[in-house]
């Protein structure tokens, strides 16, 4: 298939842009800056100049292709507290991605997750501004589009990862001397490694039904508390609970210490035949790749 990747540079996306082409797909990937055009091409895939604000160009470029994987995402502005206009960004990519696809059963692969039926999940899941694009995904169904969403983890970890939660919890602990959980830390965040997650999007284009939503999480969910023990081990700094009234002032810019969420993958595995093969989260810090800078 020819394949055009949104974030094809980025964390995940410089992961499955080489797996598609080791499956046999042609791959375009979407470059907003001369760097970004450099490193597609370092991947082997064409790069395709433009940004997000080009929705003409995007819907040309996803005329073009036989599937579309988007990754992604305009996280500098969700980052600077705009979440909402970032979401905003991304419902109109989706769009102008859905025009070009449209009419002729191609492929949109997707991050996201449908409502499941289990009230505590699904508040959980609407509770993310984001799924306002998962139900735009989903609805490019009835324009006679092979729909996929992928449930990222919300740990997806790696030597690639440099902006994720795990470097994030990582700066604040060095920066307050304090590897910190909120009470008891038994919230739990699923994980998994990138490579895995890039071999599953490689699968999902290739077996995925229509309509198929998926779980990307190889470990379904993992105490917060392991992982700040983990993670003051290997700086030389005590893990301790944060009372949740001091919890916003002492993580600050990274709401999501409370989150607490787990992502059975049972049913994809079983489904794709996917199966993990790389470290799970707490034996990838112990690699120590975290720690180096």
């Amino acid at each position: 298939m020819r394949v055009f990747v949104t974030g094809a540079s980025g964390h995940i996306g410089s992961a499955v842009v080489p797996e598609l082409i080791q499956a046999g797909h042609e791959v375009t990937g979407l470059a907003r800056s001369d760097g970004s055009a450099v490193a597609v091409k370092a991947l082997g895939a064409e790069a395709h100049r433009g940004d997000f604000a080009d929705l003409d160009g995007l819907r040309e470029a996803a005329a073009g292709a036989d599937a579309v994987v988007h990754l992604a995402f305009d996280h500098h502005a969700m980052a600077g507290g705009n979440f909402a206009g970032a979401v905003a960004t991304d419902l109109a990519v989706v769009q102008a991605l859905g025009d070009g696809l449209a009419g002729h059963g191609k492929t949109f692969i997707g991050v996201g997750m449908r409502r499941t039926g289990d009230a505590r999940r699904d508040a959980a899941i609407e509770a993310n501004p984001r799924s306002a694009v998962s139900r735009a995904i989903a609805d490019l169904g009835e324009r006679d589009v092979r729909t996929i969403l992928v449930a990222i983890p919300s740990v997806t970890h790696s030597a690639r990862d440099t902006g994720g939660f795990i470097p994030q919890l990582i700066r604040i602990a060095r920066d307050t001397g304090v590897s910190g959980y909120v009470g008891e830390g038994v919230n739990r965040w699923p994980a998994g490694h990138t490579l895995d997650v890039a071999s599953l999007y490689r699968l999902a284009l290739d077996k995925a039904p229509a309509g198929a939503q998926l779980s990307a999480a190889a470990e379904e969910g993992i105490r917060v508390r392991d992982i700040a023990e983990s993670i003051g081990r290997h700086l030389g700094i005590p893990a301790a609970s944060i009372r949740a009234g001091e919890a916003a002032n002492h993580f600050k810019s990274f709401p999501f210490i409370t989150l607490d969420i787990t992502m059975p993958s049972a049913a994809t595995q079983e489904l794709l035949g996917w199966t993990p093969t790389h470290p799970g989260l707490l034996a990838d810090l112990d690699e120590g790749h975290y720690f180096t800078t």
